[in-house]
């Protein structure tokens, strides 16, 4: 980074892109949390609050498990996150600028720390605790007509540094097939979401798939090096992650960890290079304060001392993924596919009406908003949004049984009593109209486990489907709600 040339402009258009993810992220919490882990939902908020002190996962939903906290929490979020998006600290005289900047970043962290550490399974994504760790670090950055601290923006840079070189190591360590430069032959296939452009990705010639294999290591286990370069090459380096980023979130969807590793990557610039690529003036900007100054310099310092584990972990044989070291989720470890599956698993949950199971039952398909499950359907443009029970299901999908999935069995119990909220998270209820008119609710459910590949060229021709599936197995067979409460509370 060059000396002098200012990171006003820097900061001010990260500080807009992280506002706009965490707007995504309680938009998120204020619709899915609650079915999915509020007071009813398919992990109970109770599990959390009996599982773990507030110590080791500390929630202001540990003192309040009530959905109308919940819901008050989420659209306060939404609010403030509002507030952020439209730089609302910088309209203040310069005196409280900052201050209301650092409360206004403060409270979104806290806000969704409680969310992060209250979801359980449901909120167990890397991107989940890349968020927090860096939206606590922007509560140090300024607002207003004073510089930011550059320390700060070189841990961002940190951040951008563990997030990418983690997922370089990962892979080597990991899947064989990303040593013979073969994973990106299944990846766009076996993706958790895939998109509308997945399946002419993934037909993309073999070749291509070697060359862009070859460059992911480049991109992770070279480039984020520079990121600490001096200009030009830092900014170099961020624009090269930007363009992987960018490819990636055209091929997948994979919520919003593209997008906020594009606004960590921000963090590579400075002033003199976004004014020459943008034409906008640098407005005068006054010393930064001492106290902000000291306390970036104590929160560095905290930094330092938090990273020991986590490039413990990175540097290990042993390393894990996605993994956070403190309750707070301050300084993290990450990493992404660091194996890649051959064969692409879907559970289809299908309901009828029938008072009795015969080979001739007519069974209807619920559809998920995200996941495949009907052959002929397009897939969906997701991410930055996140569908978190469409994550799950990919999850579930690769065992044959529900048996480590105790959501499952609760979420086929919710659609059995027709539950408006966890219907809500589905994109298509078959018995809806049926409900509508007061005829009978799904008798029974069931879970059909498929194997999905994407059609050839030639296929998709002649069929106009995007997908062939073959039947391998019953996932769960049909079953009854009273069949299921029997099971106990605990389902």
């Amino acid at each position: 980074m060059f000396p002098g040339e200012g990171f006003w402009l820097v900061r001010f258009l990260f500080q807009r892109g992280l506002a706009l993810l965490y707007l995504l992220a309680f938009l998120v919490a204020a619709f899915q949390f609650r079915p999915l882990a509020g007071e009813d939902g398919l992990l109970p908020i109770e599990w959390y609050a009996d599982g773990a002190s507030v110590r080791e996962r500390p929630s202001l939903f540990y003192f309040y498990p009530d959905d109308r906290v919940i819901g008050l929490a989420a659209w306060t979020g939404v609010c403030l996150s509002g507030l952020a998006v439209l730089a609302v600290p910088y309209w203040l005289p310069s005196p409280y600028a900052t201050p209301a900047s650092m409360l206004l970043w403060a409270t979104l962290w806290g806000l969704y720390l409680s969310f992060v550490n209250a979801g359980q399974t449901f909120y167990g994504y890397g991107w989940e605790s890349m968020l927090l760790e860096t939206g606590f670090l922007t509560i140090f950055l300024g607002a207003g007509d004073v510089a930011p601290p550059v320390v700060v923006l070189l841990l961002l840079q940190w951040v951008l540094f563990r997030n990418m070189f983690g997922a370089g190591l990962i892979k080597l360590r990991g899947d064989e097939c990303w040593r013979e430069l073969t994973c990106m032959d299944d990846h766009y296939e076996t993706q958790p979401i895939p998109n509308p452009l997945s399946w002419f990705a993934h037909h993309l010639p073999d070749r291509f798939h070697r060359i862009e294999t070859f460059g992911n290591h480049v991109l992770e286990l070279a480039v984020p090096f520079l990121y600490f370069a001096p200009q030009p090459l830092s900014a170099l380096a961020g624009l090269a992650t930007i363009g992987f980023q960018g490819w990636l979130l055209l091929t997948g969807n994979f919520a919003w960890l593209n997008a906020l590793t594009i606004v960590l990557a921000v963090a590579t610039f400075n002033d003199g290079i976004v004014t020459a690529v943008v034409p906008v003036s640098t407005p005068a900007t006054a010393a930064t304060p001492l106290y902000l100054e000291g306390a970036a310099i104590l929160v560095a310092l905290v930094v330092l001392a938090m990273s020991i584990r986590p490039v413990e972990n990175m540097l290990s044989e042993s390393q894990t993924m996605n993994t956070a070291f403190d309750p707070l989720h301050l300084v993290n470890t990450y990493g992404a596919f660091g194996s890649v599956t051959r064969d692409r698993h879907e559970i289809v949950v299908q309901g009828t009406t029938a008072d009795e199971i015969t080979p001739e039952t007519e069974w209807k398909p619920y559809r998920f908003k995200g996941k495949p499950t009907d052959p002929g359907r397009r897939p969906p443009q997701i991410a930055p949004y996140h569908l978190r029970l469409d994550w799950q299901l990919w999850f579930a999908a690769m065992t044959p049984t529900p048996r480590y999935h105790p959501w499952f069995l609760r979420l086929l119990t919710k659609l059995l009593e027709g539950d408006d909220r966890t219907l809500a998270l589905l994109a298509e209820d078959p018995f809806a109209d049926s409900n509508v008119k007061g005829a009978d609710a799904p008798t029974y459910v069931r879970a059909i486990r498929y194997r999905y590949r994407y059609t050839t060229p030639a296929e998709r021709a002649e069929s106009g489907d995007w997908w062939h599936r073959e039947r391998v197995g019953t996932y769960v067979g049909p079953v009854s709600i009273e069949e299921l409460r029997v099971r106990g509370p605990g389902l």
